[in-house]
């Protein structure tokens, strides 16, 4: 399931004023007093993630950004659009927004997904603590390995069921490469007081036949979201 919120800012403001950190923030802050709201302190997959802000660009006064959250735990969502609802304005860090519209939702896999955020996985160097990049560690087949073992054991941990791909997790990749030729787009994090960028990839194709035996699990995928560090607003998928 997903949920839309459309904003204003009421004021201006550059881009990188508002970070992962801060939406995240934003979504952990409404959901205080639920089941969920120790969940960002517990050591296990958080099952949400969100896209990038959009259009991109610095903040307006006045002018329209969005945000979309998913889930595939149905209920997380109907508890942060119940908090939201009825709110006229909402703090993404210093930057005041007016809520203009919130919109639950549900989609279905189709075949085909673009990410609305990178999509991070971590280096295939144990003796790195960091995070893989197509420019230095040249291997896309660890990428496809890290990025299937991550989503069958997401799917494992949220239903209990064993399920086995009949073949590669996408049939056709297509990155989305920047103009210097490069795939790797670097993210910006604050926390705890420090800035770092976090390395990932955007993909403009993710192609799969959907088939009735596998249905269930790239629907789980699209709204769990692909890769890692999902709930810090990575991997989001849009059919």
């Amino acid at each position: 399931m997903r949920l839309m919120l459309t904003f204003r800012p009421t004021g201006d403001a550059p881009r990188d004023s508002v970070t992962k950190h801060t939406v995240q923030g934003l979504i952990y802050s409404h959901l205080w007093g639920t089941e969920y709201w120790k969940r960002h302190d517990e050591a296990r997959f958080k099952f949400f993630t969100f896209s990038d802000i959009f259009p991109p660009g610095d903040f307006r006064a006045g002018e329209e950004k969005s945000v979309l959250i998913s889930s595939p735990d149905g209920n997380f969502i109907e508890v942060l659009h119940d908090r939201l609802s009825g709110k006229e304005s909402l703090y993404l860090g210093g930057l005041k927004v007016e809520l203009v519209r919130i919109k639950k939702f549900s989609l279905r896999p189709r075949g085909n997904f673009v990410t609305g955020s990178p999509v991070v996985v971590r280096s295939m160097n144990p003796d790195v603590r960091g995070f893989f990049t197509f420019y230095h560690e040249k291997s896309p087949d660890y990428f496809i390995s890290r990025i299937t073992e991550n989503a069958l054991k997401k799917y494992r941990v949220f239903t209990g069921e064993e399920f086995e791909l009949d073949g590669p997790i996408f049939d056709r990749m297509v990155p989305r490469v920047r103009k210097n030729g490069r795939v790797d787009v670097y993210t910006r994090v604050r926390m705890h007081g420090a800035s770092f960028l976090i390395p990932g990839s955007a993909w403009r194709l993710l192609q799969k036949r959907i088939t009735p035996d596998n249905r269930d699990f790239y629907a789980f995928l699209m709204d769990a979201g692909l890769g890692e560090l999902n709930s810090l607003g990575f991997g989001f998928l849009t059919p």
